[in-house]
């Protein structure tokens, strides 16, 4: 855990220090077109042993943790979950015992890797078999003594991860290494990045519109509790009034979605090969590609003069993560069917 001085000084830091910024910005031009620019936001870079777009949330859910003096902290997610492996990673380096309760998502290899990882770095798993069970088991975890971190770290607390995000950005562009972006593509799941970087901009007095990639269902509910937190978010952040912007800052785009959480879709899996070919940026089949896809969408229908596609995923190696896991034949099978079952219909 380090101390960045590079960090925006426009937000209070949290008290744990976790990442490391900025994280670069650069131009795409391979995927440019005349008159619009692709730029991505290289947030895969945030740490060198597991970057990504969690990092910046745990900063401040940890700390509130530690403030409070709990020992355990409890999440949940999907087996593959990005944000169990981050909170289960940085939670033990920060002395927390990890809890979660998981629900199952189709199976991949890098589903199989990720749910290996979390054991290996010594999560305690409480499995069901669907969404509709987890409230259920999450609020005993809470009742016997876990601090609670939502479903993709996506409360208020972590979605000022995402406020300070945009904050950076806005000090990059006025350092001259990017224009104002018109848009700025992202992953949406759980929505607490999509919702801090519309409230930051608006903090911020960019123009930049928020696009989210929407990458689970039902679309509906994403935008409301999106929406929802982003006013949040615009009312900590401040100047009074932007909250009432939101509506219009950040909107989401479902047409990539394919047949939902968990699962690739042909237009996404077309925009990760692009992604790889031209930047060398490797993409997750559900959630980054399907994010990528709508940027590239939104430098060729010429939505603006500038696109910043908000990269998520780690790019740091997992095999550091891996070398405590157990080999996949070792795994209890009720965690392994987490793995193989059909996508859940929610959320």
């Amino acid at each position: 855990m380090t101390t960045s001085p590079n960090r925006s000084e426009l937000e209070p830091r949290p008290a744990l220090q976790l990442g490391r910024y900025p994280t670069p910005v650069v131009r795409v031009a391979a995927l440019s077109r005349p008159g619009c620019d692709l730029w991505v936001k290289r947030d895969d870079l945030t740490h060198e042993v597991y970057g990504g777009n969690k990092v910046r949330k745990l900063e401040h859910l940890l700390a509130e943790a530690i403030a409070r003096r709990v020992t355990r902290v409890v999440t949940i997610g999907a087996v593959g979950s990005h944000h169990v492996l981050a909170t289960t990673y940085f939670g033990g380096q920060a002395g927390l015992a990890v809890e979660a309760v998981l629900v199952p998502q189709p199976s991949t290899p890098h589903v199989l890797e990720v749910l290996r990882a979390d054991l290996g770095l010594g999560l305690k798993v409480f499995p069901v078999r669907s969404w509709w069970a987890v409230p259920f088991v999450f609020g005993a975890r809470v009742a016997a003594g876990a601090w609670p971190i939502p479903v993709g770290g996506s409360n208020l607390t972590g979605s000022m991860g995402y406020v300070q995000a945009a904050r950076e950005l806005a000090v990059q562009v006025r350092e001259g290494l990017l224009p104002e972006p018109d848009v700025c593509v992202v992953a949406l799941g759980s929505g607490g990045t999509a919702a801090g970087l519309a409230a930051g901009f608006a903090a911020e007095g960019l123009r930049t519109r928020v696009v989210g990639a929407c990458v689970s269902a039902p679309p509906w509910a994403l935008r409301v509790a999106s929406l929802s937190l982003a006013k949040a978010c615009a009312r900590r952040a401040g100047p009074p009034g932007i909250a009432a912007s939101m509506a219009a800052r950040l909107t989401i785009d479902t047409r990539f979605l394919g047949e939902g959480y968990g699962h690739a879709s042909p237009r996404a899996e077309e925009a990760a090969a692009e992604a790889l070919q031209e930047i060398g940026l490797t993409l997750d089949p559900t959630y980054t590609a399907k994010a990528f896809a709508s940027a590239l969408w939104h430098v060729r229908a010429r939505q603006g003069k500038s696109v910043l596609y908000w990269h998520t995923l780690s790019s740091a190696p997992m095999a550091p993560l891996l070398s405590s896991a157990p080999a996949l034949r070792d795994v209890d099978p009720s965690l392994r069917r987490l793995a193989i079952a059909p996508s859940p219909a929610l959320p």
